[in-house]
């Protein structure tokens, strides 16, 4: 696939200009990809406990915190870019599971995982699915999507049995779950966009980057 240009317009001259993702998950990676667009890859590594923790101290919302995530997640990775021979654009996206108030991260182990699912079991829940976009340091843009997830009631054998065919793949995403794979039998309903789903609201992004004019309108 061809990669579109990263062009800016302004005064009719094309700038040196770098779009770098700042997230190492593979999901987010291929969305950006799939969609052609040429980018850099970069981890952020900042703390996302702490975030969280001064989130639920402070009553912050799921919407909130997740785009904090966002946002860090991009300040970090443009420190890091300063310095290089172009202008940096970078994406920060992060996610939150919430389920009836309640918040849900990464599983830490297989076990982990089952209690998280027993208790999303028969119960809907919404992944608050941020997305910021960064340049020179100033945050020009943010956005979140909702979607809206059901699992069905599984059997305390067919969860096993995910667990055993998924292994440590369910302990890369909030939820325990990848909904583009094996993750989809879980579920009942489904309500949102694929993009979203996944971690990187992708139309939302990409109207941004039209606006901002690094793609061609």
């Amino acid at each position: 696939m061809n990669a579109l240009p990263l062009v800016l317009k302004g005064n009719g001259l094309q700038t040196s200009t770098a779009l770098i993702l700042a997230s190492t998950s593979s999901a987010r990676r291929e969305i950006m990809r799939s969609a052609g667009l040429q980018f850099t890859a970069m981890g952020a590594g900042i703390d996302e406990s702490d975030i969280k923790n001064n989130g639920q101290l402070n009553g912050e919302d799921a919407d909130v915190v997740a785009l904090t995530l966002a946002q860090a997640k991009a300040d970090a990775v443009w420190r890091q870019s300063t310095g290089m021979a172009h202008t940096s654009w970078v994406i920060g996206a992060d996610q939150m599971l919430s389920c009836e108030g309640e918040w849900f991260d990464k599983p830490s182990s297989l076990s982990d995982a089952r209690s998280q699912l027993m208790k999303l079991r028969n119960r809907t829940h919404i992944l608050h699915s941020a997305v910021v976009l960064m340049c020179d340091g100033v945050c020009l843009w943010r956005h979140v999507s909702h979607s809206e997830l059901t699992m069905r009631a599984f059997s305390d054998e067919f969860l096993d049995c995910y667990l055993k065919t998924e292994g440590e793949a369910c302990l890369e995403s909030v939820g325990a779950y990848r909904l583009e794979g094996m993750g989809i039998h879980l579920f009942s309903s489904v309500h949102g966009d694929q993009s979203a789903i996944l971690g990187l609201p992708l139309l939302p992004l990409l109207a941004a980057l039209r606006q901002e004019n690094l793609l061609l309108e």
